[in-house]
């Protein structure tokens, strides 16, 4: 960021907050509930400038992906108050927006320029055209590999891949003697870790979780058959406890050169080609999320971390200044020339991708490509009644789904079979959707 773009930036915060740019103590102090993911991490970093300009503190609360889920979604049904912002995402926004839950974003600065998010997450992050929360960077997710072990394997890469072609290459790179894991998955339990990945990789295999009417679909053929296929590879060439490890676990396997491929989200791309965070930086390659042969699905999903302000809260205004700061252009220019354009905040701007210096960053279009071939509308290969790709955007999703996930979970850690972790999750389904009234 050049000199005058960063006085500007400290300026126009300075004059929101009525405080000197250089404000001796902080005026007031604000809580921020966050996941502790790499980018989140990142920009806790960066506070201190926001502090500087405003005099406004910030506290955080930084927790593992599915504790901040439960934290904050306790917190808010319950009113607790703990949190001026929270760290939330498509799944949520929408839902405690139309609840009242959350307060209405919709008189952020003209210099913020709302238009600017890119419409699929604006979209996401809205309800009834009104924006709940800013997204602090959007993803779909895609394959991340080692290009030199695929060359070593004598195979290449296709831009879009099936899971066949996948697993296939998998068994090729799995080195055991030097604990080189083929590939690496998500199988943790939650509806955000393993239970997202399976479901987008259920969609590609043609399955659903349930039909048209609200009836479970999950002792189908087509379930059975991503189950098998997802245990068979990660049995013959995934890493041993997959059942447990989630993104950062993965992140951390992959970083250490101990996978070939790993399908995840797309914002990882920045960490796994980070010399600072990678052992492998400089050999990682990028294709789209697979299909399975004959189904015009892939297994991408569809995802905003996004920051909300609870409603009740005291500190509105200042959640509100943070929000414009962390989520604006000129924090993506921060970032930009401090640690360049590789390691800024991904898939929320339009801007960002129009960008000259963003484009000739390895796996922006890839990454841009995988968001836009993702559509939460028509999810599934035969219809469903919700909106939502790797989640039914339904109050009720995350409760069930947790809990079909720790099955799937320990079918994966050989406490039960497929077969029967099917049969449980259908039970499951049926009865959640049946007592919530949808059946």
């Amino acid at each position: 960021m050049t000199r005058h773009a960063t006085f500007g930036v400290v300026s126009a915060l300075a004059v929101m907050a009525g405080t000197s740019a250089f404000a001796d103590g902080h005026s007031k102090t604000i809580t921020i509930a966050t996941v502790n993911n790499g980018d989140m991490i990142r920009m806790q970093g960066y506070t201190d400038t926001f502090t500087e300009a405003t005099g406004i503190g910030v506290e955080w609360v930084t927790l593992e992906e599915n504790v901040l889920r439960q934290r904050v979604t306790t917190d808010i049904t319950t009113k607790g108050g703990q949190f001026d912002i929270m760290t939330i995402g498509m799944y949520e926004t929408p839902i405690w927006g139309s609840n009242g839950w959350l307060v209405p974003l919709d008189d952020l600065s003209a210099e913020y320029d709302v238009d600017d998010i890119l419409p699929a997450m604006r979209g996401g992050l809205s309800h009834d055209g009104t924006l709940y929360a800013a997204p602090f960077y959007g993803e779909s997710s895609m394959i991340m590999y080692r290009t030199d072990l695929m060359e070593a394997a004598g195979m290449e890469m296709p831009d879009a891949p099936t899971w066949q072609f996948i697993r296939e290459a998998a068994a090729a790179m799995t080195d055991r003697d030097n604990e080189i894991n083929g590939i690496c998955l998500r199988g943790k339990a939650g509806w955000g870790e393993g239970g997202a990945f399976i479901n987008t990789m259920a969609n590609s295999f043609g399955a659903r979780p349930v039909d048209e009417d609200w009836n479970a679909q999950l002792d189908s053929e087509a379930w059975a058959n991503t189950l098998n296929f997802y245990t068979g590879m990660m049995e013959e060439s995934g890493p041993s406890g997959y059942a447990t490890n989630g993104f950062n676990e993965n992140l951390s396997l992959f970083n250490q050169g101990k996978c070939g491929m790993w399908i995840d989200a797309t914002v990882a791309a920045s960490f796994v080609t980070n010399p600072n965070d990678s052992e492998v930086a400089d050999s990682v390659g990028f294709a789209l999320a697979p299909n399975s042969e004959g189904v015009d699905k892939k297994a991408n999903w569809l995802w905003a971390w996004a920051l909300a302000i609870p409603a009740g809260t005291q500190q509105e205004a200042e959640a509100k200044q943070f929000i414009e700061w962390a989520t604006s252009k000129d924090y993506i220019e921060l970032v930009a020339a401090k640690e360049g354009w590789a390691n800024v905040p991904p898939g929320a701007r339009t801007s960002l991708y129009e960008n000259p210096d963003y484009q000739a960053v390895p796996f922006a279009q890839m990454t841009l490509d995988s968001i836009l071939s993702a559509d939460p509308n028509n999810p599934t290969v035969d219809p469903v009644p919700y909106v939502g790709i790797q989640f039914a955007a339904i109050p009720e999703w995350a409760g069930f789904w947790t809990e079909v996930s720790q099955e799937f979970s320990a079918a994966y850690a050989g406490q039960q079979t497929v077969e029967e972790a099917l049969a449980k999750a259908q039970a499951i389904t049926n009865e959640a959707l049946e007592a919530a009234g949808y059946k």
